[in-house]
This record gives C-alpha cells, sequence and structure tokens, in this order.
C-alpha cells in the first residue's frame, strides 16, 4: 500500500522545501539560550547529525535576535525564528539572516506591526509558519466554541492567515498542536480540507521519552497515513536529539522515508538462551551513526532466527554454545561462544556495507 499525500503549496526554508511533491521534512527545536552561540551551534550540529533538516530557536529578547547572525553563519541547516508578541524582534531576527518565522500575526500589535513583519518575510524571501496551540486560541473563539476545539483552533489559524493574505503574503505553512492527541488529529482534518498550504504537523505537550514517543507516534501516524503533514517535529520533555529517532521511525513504518538501517529484533521467549536484549541493544548503538539504508535482524532462536527474519539484509541469531550470521536468510558464518557473536557480526557488517557501497559505486 502506498499513502496517497494531500498535494500542497510549496515553500522554502533556505535551501529545504516544504509541500508540493517533496518529501516530509524532519524538524526539532533547539533548548539551549539562543544568546549562547556556541552552545547553540553544538546543538544544532548535534541535531543536523542525526537527521534534523530544520531547527528553531527561540528569540526572547533583543540579544537572542542579534545571535542569529553567527548563530546562522555556523549551521548546517536552515533556522527558525520563535517569535512571540514582540514583531521588533521578528524583524530583527529576519534582518540577522533567520530563514523563517514561527509567529502569531494577530498578537504581534497590529496592522501596521503585521505590515512590517511581512515586508521584512517578502525582503528575507522567508516563510512564516502560524502556529496555533490549544492554549492560544482568541477568547472570542473559545466562547464561540465551547472551548479549545478543533475548530475553534482552525478558525484562530485561519485568522491569522488572513492578516498575511491581505497583504499578499503566501508563503505561510500551519501548524496546529494541542496536548490531546484526538484533538490534534481532528483538527488538522478539518484544516486540511479548508486550505492548501502546507501543514507542521505535532503533538505538543506529549511528555517524557515513553509517553511522548507513543502519543506523537499515534498523533503523526494517522496525521500521515491519511495524507497529511509535510513537515513534522516529535515534541519530548528530553534531549532534542532524542526527538530524531522517534520521528524517523514514524516516516521509516509508514514507507514515507528512511535514514539509517532499520533494526529487527524478536521479543524473547523461553527458548531464548542467550542475552538478547542487550545483544539487541548494543547493535543498535553501534549502527546509531549509520545513514545507509538495509534491514538488520537480531534474533534469538539460532534454529528458527535465519528463516523468521528472512528479509533481512544481515542478521545475527543466536543459541547457547553458537551463534549464525546470515544474509537474507542463508547463513554465512558460525560463531563458537556467546562473547565472539557481536565481535563476529561487527566485521561481517563492516563486510557488507563495504560491498553493497562498492556496488553502488560501479553501477
Amino acid at each position: 500500500m502506498t499513502i496517497e499525500r494531500r498535494r500542497t503549496r510549496e515553500v522554502r526554508i533556505g535551501s529545504v522545501r516544504i509541500g508540493g511533491d517533496n518529501p516530509v521534512v524532519v524538524q526539532s527545536m533547539a533548548n539551549t539560550d539562543t544568546r549562547d552561540v556556541d552552545a547553540t551551534v553544538a546543538q544544532i550540529r548535534a541535531l543536523a547529525a542525526v537527521g534534523c533538516e530544520v531547527v528553531r530557536l527561540a528569540v526572547l529578547n533583543e540579544a537572542a535576535a542579534a545571535a542569529i547572525g553567527p548563530i546562522r553563519a555556523a549551521s548546517p541547516v536552515p533556522l527558525v525564528a520563535d517569535i512571540h508578541f514582540d514583531h521588533r524582534l521578528a524583524v530583527a531576527a529576519l534582518e540577522a539572516g533567520v530563514d523563517a518565522l514561527r509567529i502569531n500575526p494577530g498578537n504581534i500589535g497590529g496592522e501596521a506591526n503585521v505590515a512590517r513583519v511581512v515586508d521584512a518575510a517578502r525582503a528575507r524571501g522567508a516563510c512564516i509558519r502560524v502556529g496555533v496551540n490549544s492554549g492560544s486560541v482568541e477568547k472570542h473563539l473559545l466562547e464561540r466554541f465551547g472551548g479549545p476545539t478543533p475548530e475553534a483552533m482552525v478558525e484562530s489559524a485561519l485568522g491569522h492567515v488572513r492578516m498575511l493574505e491581505d497583504r499578499g503574503f503566501g508563503d505561510i505553512k500551519i501548524s496546529l498542536k494541542s496536548s490531546s492527541v484526538l484533538h490534534t488529529i481532528d483538527a488538522y482534518r478539518v484544516l486540511a480540507e479548508r486550505c492548501d498550504y502546507p501543514l507542521h504537523i505535532g503533538v505538543t505537550e506529549a511528555g517524557t521519552m515513553l509517553r511522548g514517543s507513543v502519543k506523537s507516534s499515534v498523533g503523526l501516524g494517522v496525521l500521515l497515513w491519511l495524507g497529511i503533514g509535510d513537515t513534522l517535529r516529535v515534541s519530548l520533555t528530553s534531549d532534542p536529539v532524542e526527538e530524531m529517532p522517534v520521528a524517523w521511525e514514524i516516516l521509516r513504518s509508514l514507507g514515507l522515508r528512511h535514514r539509517g538501517p532499520e533494526i529487527i529484533s524478536c521479543p524473547t521467549c523461553g527458548r531464548t538462551e542467550i542475552g538478547l536484549i542487550s545483544l539487541a541493544q548494543e547493535v543498535e548503538r553501534r549502527l546509531a551513526g549509520e545513514t545507509e539504508n538495509f534491514k538488520v535482524a537480531v534474533m534469538g532462536c539460532a534454529v528458527n532466527g535465519p528463516g523468521e527474519a528472512r528479509e533481512a539484509d544481515i542478521g545475527i541469531a543466536g543459541g547457547r554454545d553458537k551463534g549464525i550470521i546470515f544474509r537474507k536468510g542463508e547463513i554465512i558464518r558460525t560463531v563458537k561462544g556467546g562473547a565472539n557473536l557481536l565481535a563476529a557480526f561487527m566485521e561481517e557488517l563492516d563486510t557488507f556495507l563495504a560491498e553493497r557501497k562498492a556496488a553502488r559505486k560501479d553501477s
């Protein structure tokens, strides 16, 4: 089955294209003090190294806006300035070289200020993300809809969008975020029917690593399966770098994008006679920086493992006193003693990757 994605307009954040026929883009947000240039650049580089394609920065004051220049000069990926209430910070960030804004035009002080921001964004060639959270819906909409319902969030977002459209500005993307997975899904479904702007999807305040990963995977997975979503962020109460594996696994599971190896492993059972859990974790750790796309299997049964994981490009399976290494279900090496199994597997994996890259070079 192939997911039919909703067709949207295309916008650019620096060199990254979002919407149209482009793949879903993975984003995150730095949690450093933007005024600390070295710390912020270090985190941006760490995020980029694990697959982050756009990074958002909080711009809370003039010093943070001034730091955008040196940060942008050192950043390997485009940057978005997150602005609340103060149009002057938005203009300053754009003039310092930021690639896009996240702002709500309705809360920056009136039409004249909106016009200043639009003019600065147009001059910079920057897009504007209109971002509405369930907690930022205007009072009159809360009264009209009986709370921060999906419909209220959509009306709020489209109201902010019209302020930009009225000034002839169309380089817009929209986000609607709620801590409720169901409200988030409903809001984006309604919005997708009412406009063709690219959508930034995410579940806000999702929680710590376990709960946040589950909520984000369910919410984003449903939306992406419906064809909704042009760029995404998995929001976790954790190091932003930890968001990247979750985001990429969501995309991989739906066949939308692939980055690095897919690792499959059996859940253990009474037949397991090796330390499968630690073995699988170590294989995953050692492959964390690999960007090549292939499938690895870590199985706990040397008898059934190769057959059960026949689709894997390369795999490992262990028993009490020996282990086997296989490719596409065919055993290529037998290893005596569980202590030697991981080292032997990594040797075979290096050989496999070298052959794969050489074949691609020759083709």
